[in-house]
């Protein structure tokens, strides 16, 4: 699979300094940021919003964000997406059983190894992911009763950051990086 344009050959110095730090954090050379180098103020904008988006918190730890980032890369559907946000997802805890759930080939509901506070972080993740978007009455006080405002930004924007790169990369056509097996496994799949 190859991305819909190629990089340019003539990337400013200031973004390869940007792309060099990705691909340290990384662990290899990605291509968004190259491709994004059309279009610096594009590049740099993308690269301050990933900077500061939250992974960890005093009161949402690492394995609820990785969550919220999960649940959205699968709702928008975003193959880059859940390739990056797959990688390493049992490091942070998260089950075969649970993943399967996140997938939509069981209920999160159902399952008992998520806490209440996960499933209901989860299902936020879910609603902003969603077109349209449609936020029920019912489900924001239960939001509310259970996260603090501080929190509920942090959800909203870490979830909000998976859609903005979900369709910034999948209307350049950008591939999954190959952090996962996930995704090559996804393809392969018999039908």
């Amino acid at each position: 699979m190859k991305a819909f344009i190629d990089p340019p050959k003539n990337i400013p110095f200031y973004l390869k300094i940007g792309i060099w730090i990705s691909k340290m954090i990384a662990g290899r050379d990605l291509l968004p940021g190259k491709l994004l180098a059309w279009y610096p103020k594009a590049a740099i904008g993308s690269g301050i919003l990933e900077a500061f988006v939250a992974h960890r918190d005093s009161t949402l730890n690492e394995r609820m964000l990785k969550l919220v980032r999960l649940r959205a890369s699968f709702t928008v559907n975003c193959p880059f997406c859940i390739d990056m946000n797959f990688h390493e997802y049992a490091k942070f805890g998260i089950t075969a059983d649970e993943l399967a759930a996140l997938q939509g080939h069981s209920g999160i509901e159902a399952s008992t190894t998520f806490s209440p506070r996960e499933k209901i972080a989860m299902e936020y993740s879910r609603l902003i992911s969603c077109s349209p978007l449609a936020f029920p009455r019912s489900f924001i006080d239960i939001l509310k009763a259970n996260f603090t405002e501080r929190e509920i930004v942090i959800l909203a924007s870490t979830a909000a950051q998976v859609n903005y790169w979900a369709r910034l990369l999948q209307a350049l056509g950008v591939p999954p990086a190959g952090f996962s097996d996930y995704c090559e496994l996804q393809l392969n799949k018999p039908q």
